[in-house]
């Protein structure tokens, strides 16, 4: 702290003191000349007391440098001897400082800066302004200086460029705009699928030797040139400018992607199957390389992505597969022949047939529902080696979809209900009833359940307390699959029609149920049966014996076919509400089962009629044949949960199991 009597006798000097003193004092620093006005004040004044003043130092002495006077006035204060008395209260008063919390210490300091006076005010500030002002990144070294800028946004970074010289030196030999970048790729996933989609990702995550070779090659200079510009300051420059303009373009491809899922801009892209006689893709699944789908034809077929061709076919199976799922090492599928067959993803080889269930297997995710009204979880040691482990059974009409995680497993059945399970001991929890038919599709993470109904209507639950949370409304026909993420609904239904709801805007009983729903996709002419989605595509499946691919990252008309099986078509082929019709699938494509002949139709393949109650017309689940007769009565029953408490109390129990089952199927990409 400075010395206030000194800066008090400066106050009280006039301006022809003053004067004098600069004329005597030409050529000197400034800490001289305040030195020399203290002492000749303080020779004159005879030990009288200065006391504090209203007077200011005049213009003519501020003007030299009043920061560097008072910093060396605090300088001088420091040399000074001080009484003992005032060291010791000094060094009490800070003991006592340093035991308090950040927040208090600051309060402290408020409160002792108020009660000084104006002068005192100056002094502090002079003292403070060299503190705050000095460029703390410039003297770093610069590695330590690279550390610290590296923790800034865009936005911020753009504008440190701009401090100094020294700043912009160590962000563009730093290169942060591509530790910035890397940094985004790694964390989000929308960054990572447009760095991936646009081909950026050769940039990232190289060496320096590496990213300067790539860098030059792309702004066309000769292999003599690069070599020549290696590891030199131009090449330095080069790459925090080609960083520095990817990373707006990035950003732009983000918000571009964001505007397109709301405004329904979107480049269509459709795989015809050609399965006929027997038409339909029943099941998918996909990731960036290639698109897996189970049809009625018995097969397996798989697509590669970069131009949408089939490369495989499996065959194996005796009915329509219904169901599958992959991961990085094998295929798992399910059909209405009753077996569960095991497939090695890159060979195409034939692994395992499991076969437990009487009928039709109508979902599996890696833990399957069937039509026998039970639920079979397999342990999975190797993909030849896997055994049935649990079977649940409380459902009283076939079970069409299972989901689970680590906490519960997650069954729903054309008996209207959706039953949780406790995944660690596969003991029943509850019961959550509200849909008034049968249940076709469902999808559980973190709470939320999310299932869709023959009553054309779907349904959020908190799976904590079992309540439904909200109902939408806007499909026509059966909802037959679904999927969510953290900000979107999309549901598929035998409309023919898909929907992109506000999940958000769904969770928020407030929001009026004309803004929950987004967009209206109409081109399947036929009934949606699986769907499945990311932050940048729709992938469906159709009794169209289609597979459309709708991208909203790349919303330019282009226009293309690869051998008559991939179309491309831009624009928003979608409506905005639910009132905007569509055109009737022709008979022919959508097969209708008599109710009256249901008891012949045993071999008949075609998915349309599971779930059935009584007096009520036919209804179609997510995966099913026809071959499952109705109970007299199948609405729920008062002695339901003794039902199920007793056949839990036979399961088979196996912890470890169930665990690496649990771990595999979590893998997975659905």
């Amino acid at each position: 702290m400075l010395l206030s009597s000194e800066i008090r006798i400066l106050n009280q000097l006039s301006s022809s003191e003053l004067s004098r003193i600069r004329v005597q004092e030409r050529g000197k620093f400034p800490i001289n000349v305040a030195m020399s006005a203290v002492n000749n004040a303080l020779t004159n004044s005879q030990g009288d007391h200065y006391g504090c003043s209203d007077e200011v130092i005049p213009e003519s002495l501020q003007g030299e440098s009043t920061a560097e006077l008072m910093a060396d006035l605090s300088l001088r204060e420091r040399e000074k001897n001080l009484s003992a008395t005032y060291l010791n209260e000094r060094q009490c008063v800070l003991e006592k400082f340093v035991s308090w919390t950040d927040q208090d210490q600051v309060d402290f300091v408020k409160t002792l800066i108020r009660s000084m006076c104006h002068d005192q005010h100056g002094q502090i500030d002079a003292y403070l302004k060299p503190i705050l002002q000095r460029d703390f990144i410039a003297f770093l070294p610069d590695r330590l200086a690279r550390y610290v800028l590296s923790f800034l946004d865009a936005r911020w970074l753009n504008s440190s460029e701009k401090v100094s010289r020294t700043w912009r030196r160590i962000i563009s030999h730093g290169k942060l705009w591509r530790r910035l970048i890397e940094r985004n790729v790694q964390t989000d996933p929308v960054w990572k699928g447009v760095v991936d989609k646009r081909g950026w990702r050769n940039f990232l995550f190289v060496s320096k030797e590496k990213a300067h070779t790539l860098i030059f090659q792309e702004l066309g200079y000769s292999p003599n040139v690069i070599e020549q510009l290696r590891n030199t300051v131009d090449s330095l420059e080069a790459q925090h400018h080609f960083y520095r303009n990817l990373y707006p373009k990035i950003n732009r491809d983000i918000e571009s992607l964001k505007s397109n899922w709301q405004n329904g801009r979107h480049v269509l892209s459709r795989i015809t199957c050609h399965s006929e006689p027997s038409r339909g893709v029943y099941c998918l699944q996909y990731d960036d390389d290639k698109i897996i789908s189970g049809l009625r034809d018995h097969t397996i077929k798989i697509w590669q992505r970069k131009d949408l061709q089939c490369s495989k076919t499996l065959r194996g199976h005796t009915g329509s597969v219904l169901c599958l799922q992959y991961d990085d090492r094998v295929i798992i599928s399910g059909s209405s022949d009753t077996t569960v067959r095991v497939w090695d993803v890159h060979t195409g080889e034939l692994l395992h047939t499991l076969m437990h269930h009487v009928e039709a297997v109508l979902h599996l995710r890696f833990q399957n529902g069937m039509m026998d009204r039970s639920i079979a979880v397999w342990g999975m040691i190797s993909p030849r080696e896997i055994n049935v482990r649990r079977v649940l059974v409380a459902h009283r009409a076939a079970v069409n979809v299972v989901d689970f995680d680590s906490k519960y497993i997650v069954s729903a059945s054309g008996d209207r209900t959706i039953k949780v399970w406790s995944t660690d001991t596969c003991e029943f929890v509850r019961t959550m009833i509200g849909h008034r038919r049968g249940i076709a599709c469902l999808q559980y993470h973190d709470r939320l359940v999310v299932s869709g109904s023959s009553d054309n209507t779907i349904r959020l639950w908190d799976i904590e307390i079992g309540a439904c949370l909200r109902v939408l409304e806007g499909h026509e026909q059966l909802v037959r699959c679904i999927r969510f993420d953290s900000k979107r609904i999309v549901s598929g239904a035998y409309d023919g029609r898909i929907k992109v709801w506000d999940l958000q805007a769904a969770m928020n009983p407030r929001s009026p149920p004309d803004s929950i729903c987004l967009l209206t996709l109409v081109e399947h002419t036929g009934r949606v049966f699986r769907l499945q989605f990311d932050e940048f595509q729709i992938v469906s499946s159709s009794h169209d014996d289609t597979i459309l691919i709708w991208d909203f990252l790349e919303p330019q008309p282009e226009s293309h076919a690869l051998d008559g099986t991939l179309q491309q078509t831009a624009g928003p082929a979608a409506v905005s509400n639910s009132d905007n019709a569509i055109e009737t699938p022709n008979v022919d494509e959508a097969p209708q089962i008599d109710q009256q002949n249901l008891e012949d139709s045993e071999n008949d393949d075609d998915v349309d009629d599971v779930i059935r109650q009584q007096q009520v017309p036919m209804e179609v689940v997510e995966l099913r044949v026809l071959n499952e007769r109705d109970r007299e009565d199948d609405s729920p029953s008062e002695n339901d949960g003794e039902y199920e408490r007793r056949h839990l109390s036979f399961l088979i129990a196996s912890e470890t199991k169930l665990e690496r089952l649990s771990f595999y199927g979590n893998r997975s990409n659905i």
